[in-house]
């Protein structure tokens, strides 16, 4: 039961990784170009997006490898630990004037990841 848990875990995040990239990328590259941000700014906030995009993508490929060798199951908390600390920033700020952000699949998305994790290594 591990082994799906596990890739149920690199599913959703390789999904996500797809979708924050490619259709999320889109979208918000389309405001951030049309806003008054500094040059640096909006290289930097380009940057940060893109970031959250690759580390979506390393988690999907370090949980498959869990999912296929056992004994690198150590390799799993740090992905576990990242996508909590995700989901509980994304519900701090969604509770503290940042609404919206509850209303994205962030904090849905790194918390399935995480329990999927947890359940797969268990």
């Amino acid at each position: 039961m591990a082994f799906w848990y596990l890739n149920a875990a690199a599913f959703i995040a390789l999904i996500g990784a797809i979708f924050h990239g490619y259709v999320g990328g889109k979208i918000y590259l389309a405001h951030i170009y049309q806003s008054e941000l500094l040059p640096l700014t909006r290289s930097l906030s380009v940057v940060s997006w893109q970031v959250f995009t690759i580390w979506l993508a390393v988690s999907a490929g370090v949980l498959v490898c869990v999912s296929l060798d056992a004994s690198l199951a150590l390799m799993a908390y740090p992905i576990i630990l990242v996508n909590v600390l995700c989901a509980a920033l994304f519900v701090y700020l969604g509770a503290t004037g940042h609404g919206h952000l509850l209303r994205l699949p962030g904090a849905y998305l790194t918390a399935a990841t995480a329990a999927l994790a947890y359940l797969g290594i268990a």
